[in-house]
């Protein structure tokens, strides 16, 4: 059984920074593209982040590129996402997702697995 487990979360001013944790049990990371989703009242779920085991680099959504870093500890079997320069429209709930099945996608529902999500709220 696969289970995701977000952590990081939390108030940050404008221009600051936070780190989302996302530790994974039941297989190990490195065979799987895994990604970052965010979903903000009253929109979608979009896409944020996504890395896999090739050697292709990370992908972003051009709202954070620049900004945002997704990394994997395939030791930990732990997804980071280190955000910067947070602004008020990235206050959302970010969830972490495992696809099983091939690799990488900006698509949420090719995701099998997803975690709880932590809530990020940028405000001053």
């Amino acid at each position: 059984q696969v289970q995701l487990v977000e952590s990081g979360g939390g108030l940050v001013q404008p221009g600051g920074s936070l780190m989302l944790s996302c530790g994974v049990s039941g297989g190990p990371i490195s065979n799987y593209a895994m990604g970052w989703f965010r979903q903000a009242p009253g929109k979608e779920r979009e896409f944020v982040a996504v890395i896999d085991w090739s050697n292709i680099g990370p992908e972003y959504a051009d709202s954070v590129k620049g900004r945002f870093s997704i990394s994997r500890d395939n030791a930990k079997n732990t997804v980071l996402l280190q955000m910067n320069s947070l602004k008020p429209e990235d206050t959302a709930i970010y969830y972490c997702a495992l696809k099983s099945i091939g690799g990488r996608s900006r698509v949420g529902t090719w995701y099998d697995y997803w975690g709880q999500g932590t809530q990020v709220t940028v405000s001053s």
